[in-house]
């Protein structure tokens, strides 16, 4: 009876655990038709060894079809082999079976959350620890670059041996390193406070990090699967891959990764920069790995083209999906599409948006702007690139004008002078007007840079100047984001008023220049997580675009209002005026039908 009782307390091993863990998430997270795909793409692409079925790496670069020109396969196979290993990441990398590979595919598609609530939030850690390397040369780097000094830590447990350990406090609350994924995962199983603390021998984030080339390969790969169907084939995307496309793809690249590092300076990324880095400027950054896993959950030897009385069914032609982009642009391409897709949801900009106005085509004038845009009712995406002006910019002319129009400049760039092409951008949630005593706009709105460095400026409660549109005779009109309204009052207040984080295109659509004074702590916009210091560009304008977000239905509404427009412009047009006698004109127009009746047809006087 003693040798019984001893049994039934004896706890699961880890891998029972391992087993429960994978049968629950395949059996909650997976639909039966996903799992019965997933187990024949299994037995059809897995290597045997002794009895011992697994993936092998180019086996699954092979299967999701993993462009060879990235050179990503070793770093995406790095990370499977630690995600497998799964609750228990002491034991990583381990052999992509069966089991683990259930682990992949629920973890990277964010299927566990349906059974790990209270880890939900947390595959942030995990997808940092599953691309970190632990390298005594680079933490020792890292630590001179930031003058740390302190002693390594005699009670840190990691896997590798001897690496040096970060600055402290550096890891922001990572002491335990108890992963709230791997707690959760063991709770859901009710499994004892044995095994509770099982992954605190893991490799911790302490004097980890992220090799820049790595991860910068990586961003290529995110950027190239961002507008990615769970169904469909990456290889659709080849032409992204090849000739000005991969350029475009390397160079969105570098600005992406300039947020979390400076390359030039630091090999590799900590958790701490990672951690605080990535949820206000690239919340959605993973988000392309969900369809691209989903391909294991989709077999092609599931025939569904016959029904179980042996009759076909008949098929649907499939329904020929507009491009991605559908308007040709000199900012806008794939690859920024897909950088906007880190941080606006990709439901609004993949083969939503459109084209409303571009300066090269419509004329730099506001308007050109106005014409293009006011009628369109959705959220819009405001786009301005320029190159850096010198720092001892040429008296008198329009430059001249501008700059005098400021007031001194007391930062300094926000950016090497090597890389002097900057791109700023705004996504406004509400339809454009004229501001004429105060801005329009709200806490959904977002401020953000794209080049040369990527940032995000969100949108704060601290004050309510968000957008103007503003004309003369407004002292320095133009569009404003985040600064005070325009005065229209006395001219000698010639200086243009600044925000604390704010954007600011004069008139003439020539002249930009953007203002990030991180000691205020912000004003309409919040100031950088990942750039803390104050700077400021001033920038010649090269081109402005607005995009609109929005389908078929915005477009028609926006069509019937221009063709609104234009008949009214024709009807004043055929009106005979010129009599001399303001109340005989008026009376016209109100037989035309152009003022009265709620319409005002402009002052007669």
């Amino acid at each position: 009876m003693g040798q019984t009782l001893s049994d039934e307390a004896r706890p699961p091993s880890k891998e029972e655990i391992t087993s429960h863990l994978a049968e629950k998430f395949a059996r909650k997270c997976f639909e039966p038709l996903e799992l019965y795909s997933f187990k024949d793409n299994f037995k059809s692409l897995a290597d045997t060894v002794q009895n011992v079925r697994y993936l092998k790496e180019d086996t699954i670069a092979r299967f999701l079809e993993l462009p060879d020109i990235l050179a990503v396969s070793p770093i995406v196979f790095h990370m499977l082999s630690y995600i497998g290993a799964f609750p228990f990441l002491q034991d990583a990398p381990v052999i992509l079976g069966f089991e683990q590979m259930i682990m992949v595919v629920a973890i990277m598609t964010e299927r566990y959350s349906k059974i790990l609530v209270k880890g939900a939030t947390n595959r942030r850690k995990l997808l940092f620890k599953s691309l970190a390397v632990y390298d005594r040369k680079m933490s020792e780097i890292e630590k001179q670059q930031n003058g740390a000094t302190s002693a390594p830590n005699p009670h840190s447990n990691s896997h590798a041996p001897g690496f040096a350990v970060d600055e402290a406090g550096d890891e922001l609350d990572d002491e335990a390193d108890d992963d709230e994924l791997v707690l959760a995962a063991l709770d859901s199983l009710d499994i004892n406070d044995a095994f509770k603390t099982g992954d605190s021998h893991a490799a911790t984030t302490h004097g980890a990090m992220i090799p820049a080339d790595n991860f910068r390969k990586l961003i290529m790969l995110l950027l190239l699967v961002s507008p990615l169907d769970a169904q469909e084939n990456l290889s659709s995307y080849a032409n992204r891959v090849t000739g000005s496309e991969l350029e475009d793809l390397r160079s969105t690249a570098e600005n992406i990764l300039s947020a979390f590092i400076n390359v030039e300076k630091s090999p590799g990324i900590t958790y701490a920069k990672f951690n605080n880095v990535l949820p206000s400027n690239f919340p959605f950054l993973f988000d392309g790995f969900n369809p691209l896993f989903e391909h294991f959950l989709f077999s092609k030897n599931l025939d569904l083209s016959k029904r179980k009385d042996g009759v076909p069914k008949v098929i649907t032609p499939a329904v020929v999906r507009p491009p991605l982009l559908q308007d040709k642009a000199q900012i806008l391409n794939l690859s920024v599409l897909s950088q906007l897709s880190f941080f606006i949801s990709g439901n609004e900009l993949f083969r939503r948006l459109r084209l409303l106005y571009s300066g090269s085509e419509a004329g730099f004038s506001m308007g050109s702007f106005e014409t293009k845009v006011f009628n369109w009712r959705a959220p819009t995406i405001l786009l301005v690139s320029g190159t850096r002006m010198s720092e001892s910019p040429s008296k008198g002319g329009s430059e001249g004008t501008f700059n005098d129009s400021l007031p001194p400049k007391r930062f300094p760039n926000g950016s090497p002078p090597d890389r002097d092409r900057v791109v700023f951008g705004a996504l406004v949630k509400q339809p454009w007007r004229h501001t004429h005593k105060e801005c329009f706009g709200g806490e959904d709105m977002l401020l953000f840079q794209l080049a040369p460095t990527h940032d995000v400026f969100p949108a704060s409660a601290i004050n309510r100047d968000y957008v103007a549109f503003a004309k003369a005779p407004i002292v320095n009109p133009g569009i404003n984001f985040g600064c005070p309204h325009p005065k229209s009052a006395s001219r000698h207040e010639s200086l243009r008023h600044l925000g604390p984080v704010s954007l600011v295109v004069d008139s003439s659509f020539e002249f930009g220049v953007f203002t990030h004074d991180y000691a205020s702590r912000g004003g309409a916009f919040a100031t950088s997580n990942s750039r803390k210091f104050n700077f400021q560009e001033r920038f010649q304008v090269d081109e402005i675009e607005v995009w609109g977000c929005g389908g078929d239905e915005e477009a028609r509404i926006q069509r019937e209002r221009w063709e609104w427009e234009a008949r009214e412009a024709e009807a004043r047009r055929r009106v005979n005026l010129g009599t001399g006698d303001i109340a005989a004109d008026r009376a016209i127009l109100e037989m035309a039908g152009l003022i009265g009746a709620n319409r005002s047809g402009g002052s007669m006087a």
